[in-house]
């Protein structure tokens, strides 16, 4: 987009941007006045969220909570599991579809079968309504729930895209804060996401001083690993040689739907040259027309060794798509991902988390 262009666009809706402001404002001040009412309950309550709009990385850092609680704890995850068919509270399975549950909380119980996974749209009543579904959950995560005040957690976690610094952005319409930058003295722990593998210290501290946090929050900086590609589908053929499929120029068809695809491109390079990229809207739900759309792309490349890559959310989505050809289901393939803490203070993380499960965890009922 041309710069002025989009630097006038930008003007012209700030006075947009001061009216959501002042009923955000509003809203905050509602609940820390107590003229709305938060609940909190006499059990671990944490939730994971930010103050912009689009990707940062929330479902790979609940699965990292996931991970390491779930070996001692019994854990339950809440979502309100975003462009979902279905109404009301409802327990994922594995055997759950998109369409159910929404791709991330069914991404979450398909790597993690051992934890409740829910979705409601009403937390405080999603809460309640897993408890009463298993009794014996001790510690609850509540994904995308830093706007949500009407439960109050015990430890917040807020996250913050390395690549679209807070500070020098806007509220909506004319930015992508949810929320100002001063809603940050909500958070216990503020994390700084998609971090290049290598940060340099002076970075770091950069970073640290523009944030400007309180002395009771903790800051961390995370990135993504990215895994080896697996099939899409279980009769998928196995993920070429990475060196032979390099240096053979093979040729990816990009599927996406998510809301940064350009970081996804980004590794992509690093396994080929030749890429071509579908984008759908983040959460996209594809359809029969969306598959031919995606056929048609895929007949387009020559190259006989051609492959289509996708995201581990996306493909949550394209197994229970219908209309795929086998020849194609063959060919697809997902790259999973995962966090990685910089300067090893992952261990930090762990023990300041587990600490605060441990020390509250449920062994009781509630009203």
């Amino acid at each position: 987009m041309n710069p002025n262009r989009n630097s006038i666009l930008t003007a012209l809706l700030i006075p947009f941007s001061l009216i959501y402001g002042a009923g955000v404002f509003l809203r905050n001040l509602f609940f820390d006045t107590g003229i709305f009412r938060s609940r909190e309950f006499p059990f671990p309550v944490i939730t994971v969220g930010n103050i912009t709009v689009g990707g940062t990385g929330k479902t790979p850092h609940v699965e990292y909570l996931v991970s390491f609680l779930k070996d001692e704890f019994k854990i339950a995850v809440l979502s309100r599991g975003y462009r979902r068919k279905s109404s009301g509270f409802v327990v994922a399975s594995t055997t759950s579809g998109a369409e159910d549950v929404g791709d991330e909380p069914l991404q979450i119980k398909k790597k993690f079968p051992v934890a409740e996974v829910a979705v409601s749209a009403d937390r405080v009543k999603g809460i309640h309504d897993l408890c009463r579904y298993n009794p014996k959950i001790q510690a609850f995560i509540l994904d995308d729930a830093f706007q949500h005040r009407w439960v109050r957690p015990g430890m917040s976690i807020l996250l913050i895209d390395y690549n679209r610094p807070v500070g020098r952005d806007l509220l909506l319409p004319a930015g992508r804060l949810r929320e100002p930058v001063s809603s940050m003295k909500r958070a216990v722990i503020v994390i700084v996401t998609k971090c290049p593998p290598s940060l340099p210290p002076i970075q770091r501290r950069i970073i640290m001083k523009e944030l400007n946090l309180f002395p009771w929050q903790s800051l961390y900086f995370t990135t993504f690993t990215y895994g080896n590609p697996l099939p899409v589908f279980e009769e998928g053929d196995p993920f070429p040689d990475k060196v032979k499929f390099r240096a053979n120029k093979t040729p990816v068809l990009m599927v996406t739907g998510i809301a940064t695809p350009e970081v996804f491109r980004q590794y992509l390079r690093n396994l080929s040259a030749e890429i071509k990229q579908l984008t759908f809207p983040d959460h996209h739900n594809y359809t029969r027309r969306d598959i031919q759309r995606i056929v048609k792309e895929w007949q387009a490349i020559a190259n006989e060794q051609k492959v289509l890559i996708t995201t581990e959310k996306d493909a949550v989505r394209l197994q229970k798509t219908p209309g795929i050809d086998p020849g194609l289901r063959s060919k697809m393939y997902y790259i999973p991902i995962s966090v990685r803490f910089i300067e090893n203070d992952g261990e930090s993380f762990k023990k300041k988390i587990s600490k605060y499960v441990r020390k509250n965890k449920r062994n009781h009922l509630i009203s």
